[in-house]
């Protein structure tokens, strides 16, 4: 077997419970002489759904392991067989600069292995800092045009770049049913406030009117309702009654930035599965 040829693959297998599965997709693995690097596995048994990903190394013959793995496994199962080549995103942004920041420092100096191709803004705000890690940089203005008009806009800058993802990194504009469809399970948000508490507009000043003790912020897929997507990441930090809506803001933005590259690792790793409007993620 020669060194050149061999590829590291991830097998992703959502399929109905049943027993032996995990020794039917592995022999099939072992037929085709490749190594099992990893494998996890999940059974929901709410729903009676099998969720299995195996990381795979070895010289593939892509057609015919899917075909041998679809005579193996119960009908209406789902299978993917994707490279763990590095992806590309493009970043959509407004004004604020922390999880666009957190990004482009984590894909330069090693944090996140990610191509960013470009980032797009509705505002000029954060061109000099995207610029200064030799990313291009477009803007692509909603003045006076309508939510359609203006999405079109942005998919005709996004597709010249053919990302495997989009990340709306506090890009503060809803974004439309046509947008949403064009990028399926592509498209990935960071809410500022632990979903599904205090959704839409202003969330530190809700919380802060609560009176709430905890803060958080909530990495998900975008769908086509408001803050509603399948939820890939969370997390919390401690606040108490002397924190203003500021302070609350300040804290809460370094939740954001952490929760968004979290999220955006698991995702990038292949280990997000979309089941409904869950997610499983091993």
């Amino acid at each position: 077997m020669s060194q050149h040829n061999i590829q590291t693959k991830v097998l992703r297998t959502i399929c109905p419970d049943a027993k032996g599965l995990i020794a039917k997709i592995t022999n099939i693995c072992y037929k085709h002489e490749l190594n099992i690097v990893q494998n996890n596995e999940y059974v929901d048994h709410r729903t009676g759904r099998f969720f299995m990903r195996t990381e795979l190394e070895g010289i593939f013959n892509d057609t015919t392991l899917l075909a041998d793995l679809d005579s193996a496994l119960p009908k209406g199962s789902v299978r993917e067989l994707q490279s763990t080549d590095r992806r590309r995103i493009v970043i959509l942004v407004t004004k604020e600069a922390h999880c666009l920041g957190d990004l482009l420092m984590k894909s330069v100096y090693g944090g996140l292995d990610v191509e960013i191709a470009a980032v797009i803004g509705n505002h000029e705000t954060l061109k000099t800092l995207v610029e200064r890690f030799d990313i291009p940089f477009h803007l692509v203005s909603h003045e006076g045009l309508t939510r359609e008009q203006h999405d079109s806009a942005m998919m005709e800058q996004i597709d010249k770049y053919q990302p495997d993802y989009v990340v709306l990194a506090k890009y503060m504009r809803v974004l439309t049913p046509g947008f949403v469809q064009h990028y399926p399970h592509q498209v990935i948000n960071i809410h500022h406030s632990f979903l599904p508490a205090f959704i839409g507009a202003r969330p530190y000043h809700q919380a802060y009117e609560r009176g709430v003790k905890i803060i958080g912020a909530t990495a998900h897929y975008v769908n086509d309702s408001l803050d509603e997507g399948p939820i890939i990441m969370q997390d919390v930090i401690h606040v108490d009654h002397t924190y203003t809506a500021d302070d609350m803001m300040r804290a809460g933005r370094d939740v954001e930035k952490n929760v968004l590259s979290r999220a955006i690792y698991k995702v990038l790793a292949q280990r997000v599965f979309v089941y409904g409007n869950r997610t499983v993620i091993l």
